[in-house]
């Protein structure tokens, strides 16, 4: 994936091989906690995560990354102070990780990384921008239908608590807006 976006280096590539590391995760498993210092970047081989928030004592749901993203608690990782957030996985999730000194090493030995590293941030911040004018500008329903026709595949693989969360709709109006479809496919059968 990363040799995709510009051609890496044999160095670097005998690097990546050498350094990094995976971690499978079960379904449920905390990858980081609220309060700790995310010390490593993670790229999602499989599996679903998701970031959330703890406001008083339900969840906030913030964003989902799955196979192919790359993930991290941005704040936590590149200050390296502790995190306001959870991440956690929530299907069965394979993960190959760098720690933050690593990913420092290779943006200074390896300058071709600081092209791809770039790519990355600029994929993430443009999502960040997306997801931000949404909660910003949109109602419930049309942040339903974007997340219908850009990432249908979270509707299926996300819990319906969640999913409302992230939409910051009621559960309940996620619900009437499923059922919605169904209803305009049954009219027009």
């Amino acid at each position: 994936m990363l040799n995709s976006i510009y051609p890496m280096s044999d160095p670097l590539k005998e690097y990546l091989v050498v350094n990094l590391q995976v971690k499978e995760l079960g379904r449920k498993d905390i990858l980081l906690k609220s309060g700790h210092i995310c010390r490593s970047i993670y790229f999602i081989e499989s599996g679903l995560l998701r970031c959330y928030y703890m406001q008083q004592d339900h969840e906030v749901c913030s964003w989902f990354m799955k196979e192919g993203d790359v993930i991290v608690s941005v704040e936590s990782f590149f200050e390296q102070k502790e995190s306001r957030e959870y991440i956690q996985a929530i299907e069965n999730s394979v993960l190959h990780y760098l720690s933050f000194e690593k990913l420092e090493y290779i943006y200074r030995n390896f300058l071709e990384f600081n092209y791809i590293g770039r790519v990355l941030v600029q994929k993430y911040y443009k999502q960040s921008e997306q997801r931000l004018y949404s909660i910003r500008m949109q109602r419930g329903l049309d942040r339903f239908e974007y997340l219908k026709i850009n990432h249908p595949d979270l509707i299926k693989r996300v819990e319906q608590k969640q999913l409302a969360s992230y939409l910051g709709i009621t559960e309940q109006y996620l619900c009437m807006l499923k059922g919605t479809g169904k209803q305009k496919k049954r009219l027009i059968s």
